[in-house]
């Protein structure tokens, strides 16, 4: 292998690892927060990366039709509820307050695919528009079991996922999309030739880990948020809604995948289930870090993408089963690390 190959797939490696990131922290951050492990992570950036590439062919993204089909499940079974345990002009009142933004990112998204925007306009759109659900997502299917276990927990994101897949695959169909780079030059270091939208990857990434610490270090919720992460049961006493530390967590968690998914379609081609793989590894890197480091999660992220550029090179045949038997060894390090842990209380 030559040093120009060599820098070529390390790069490349970086800008997919870049990627992983996102989505590792994402789903560490939800996990710390909620014990939920977000399987439907990828579906995020599947709806994103789709409904991106709709709008800028001035189509009507069918993304505005499930965020729909939310808000009126969710005025729907607050209702329910209120039928059933009382208080119904106030859950009432609370979910149609709760509509109100995903109503208006609906509307948003609807008058974008009217008129022509630049292309970065379409994607702020595309992430306004799927961030949106992520708050629904919380208070329609996990508020209600927020008190399950792990496992329970973890079984409802899997039917999620499955729901969410086949209404990805309604919406937008079994065709993929893939879009023009935001950054369209190139330049060259050390002779390897490095995309300026790999540099845009970079750069989005680092923004959006320095905006998480500075939310969680700098910001009352950001410390509320810690609070309830760190104990739940005391930020609970110390007057910490859980529902609310879980909304802003599906908030933060659907804005990373849309972010992720306006990146990764200029890429690769983007399908309704795409999302899901890349959702995966994303969780690869995250079980590197315990689902609860955020620098392990990073550095684990990083290492898998330029693995997997590697891997794609020597054999590209074997490259799933390459990286996601990176697993393996680490579950069995864990389990090892928690066995001499117990050995140590006792």
């Amino acid at each position: 292998m030559s040093a120009f190959i060599a820098g070529y797939l390390v790069q490349d490696g970086l800008a997919s690892g870049a990627l992983y990131t996102l989505l590792a922290l994402a789903i560490v951050l939800v996990f710390a927060l909620t014990r939920v492990v977000l399987i439907p992570q990828g579906e995020f950036v599947s709806y994103a990366a789709l409904t991106y590439a709709l709008l800028i062919e001035r189509r009507t993204p069918g993304t505005i039709l499930i965020l729909l089909l939310l808000i009126v499940l969710t005025i729907a079974v607050e209702a329910g509820r209120g039928l059933l345990r009382g208080g119904l002009r106030t859950r009432l009142v609370a979910a149609l307050r709760a509509s109100v933004l995903p109503l208006a990112a609906a509307a948003l998204a609807y008058g974008a695919s009217l008129v022509a925007l630049p292309a970065i306009a379409y994607a702020l759109v595309a992430v306004v528009l799927v961030a949106a659900m992520g708050p629904l997502l919380y208070r329609l299917v996990y508020e209600p079991i927020a008190h399950a276990s792990v496992l329970v927990l973890l079984i409802v994101s899997v039917a999620l996922h499955l729901v969410l897949v086949e209404l990805g695959l309604f919406v937008f169909g079994p065709g993929g999309a893939r879009t023009e780079p935001l950054i369209g030059w190139s330049l060259s270091l050390g002779g390897v030739p490095v995309a300026a939208q790999s540099l845009a990857i970079y750069a989005t990434s680092a923004l959006v880990v320095l905006v998480l610490y500075v939310l969680s270090e700098r910001t009352l919720y950001g410390k509320a948020l810690r609070a309830a992460a760190i104990n739940a049961t005391g930020a609970r006493l110390m007057g910490i809604s859980a529902a609310m530390a879980g909304r802003i967590a599906f908030l933060l968690a659907a804005i990373i995948g849309a972010i992720t998914g306006v990146l990764v379609s200029s890429v690769t081609m983007i399908y309704y289930d795409t999302g899901f793989l890349l959702g995966l590894k994303g969780f690869v890197a995250a079980i590197m870090g315990g689902l609860i480091s955020y620098p392990l999660a990073a550095v684990g992220a990083i290492g898998l993408g330029v693995m997997e550029s590697f891997a794609a090179y020597f054999a590209s045949a074997f490259k799933e089963a390459i990286v996601f038997s990176l697993i393996i060894p680490i579950l069995f390090w864990r389990s090892l690390a928690t066995f001499r842990l117990t050995d140590d209380e006792e």
